[in-house]
């Protein structure tokens, strides 16, 4: 079991178009790959091509009623990929338990009580906060993916989001070993390469080769419920897809 969280504390930035898409390039891989969303907006859920999800079967269920996250699995629509469902309630979880220091191991814990015997990568979708099931997120990962965008407001967020990371690894005594992937690149600005460049000068071999181009084919797949792969298998989007998935699969970044 091999557990990455995508990360970003911007909205905006492509965060669940890329959770979404290399879960299923790894499953085009034949990786088995397992999608968590852990949004209360549930746009994962929804890109995966799964509706009506009541909250009894989505991951809300497993913080609120104790079920086991193998329970909760659900066939999307790409063959190849599981994905336990996020849900409107997981907003009430960080009012709920967000005093209760012990909330924040509960999905590690979930994830090896179901999943330890399972040998393929594990990805999980945040909302843009450090809450309650951020940490929790992050505490369960194995490596963190952080999307950033090709600009300058999402390039400063990269700079908070690594305070926040090293105060937490120096908390628990941890690394997160992490990458950075930069998204909504568009090769006819100027900005696109300087942020990318940016980035290369802060995080070295941390940040990824490829670079998501901005494509309307990855704005428009999720309202039909489909991944890039299916929905414009010859799109710009679907291309950049496959050479992240490649590029993560060959550093071992899902191993």
């Amino acid at each position: 079991m091999s557990v990455i969280t995508v990360f970003n504390q911007k909205g905006g930035v492509g965060k669940t178009t890329t959770c979404v898409n290399l879960a299923a390039g790894l499953a085009r891989m034949q990786r088995n790959p397992l999608a968590i969303d852990l949004d209360a907006q549930a746009h994962l859920t929804l890109s995966c091509g799964l509706n009506g999800i009541g909250s009894h079967d989505s991951i809300a269920s497993f913080f609120k009623d104790e079920r086991p996250l193998s329970e909760l699995l659900k066939p999307s629509a790409a063959a190849g990929l599981q994905v336990i469902a996020g849900h409107v309630e997981l907003a009430r979880i960080d009012a709920l338990y967000g005093s209760n220091k012990k909330i924040t191991g509960k999905l590690r814990a979930g994830l090896r009580e179901s999943f330890s015997d399972r040998g393929t990568p594990i990805l999980i979708d945040c909302c843009p906060m450090l809450g309650v099931l951020t940490l929790n997120a992050l505490l369960a990962a194995d490596r963190i993916l952080i999307p950033v965008s090709a600009d300058y407001l999402s390039l400063r967020g990269v700079q908070r989001l690594e305070i926040a990371l090293q105060a937490l690894e120096q908390s628990l005594q941890r690394a997160f070993p992490r990458k950075v992937v930069v998204t909504r690149f568009d090769s006819r600005r100027r900005l696109s390469y300087e942020i990318y460049d940016t980035l290369k000068r802060r995080v070295g071999d941390a940040l990824c080769r490829t670079c998501i181009t901005e494509n309307v084919s990855l704005a428009e797949s999720p309202g039909h419920g489909m991944d890039i792969f299916r929905y414009a298998p010859a799109s710009t989007g679907a291309r950049d897809y496959q050479a992240l998935t490649e590029e993560l699969e060959e550093s071992g970044f899902f191993a």
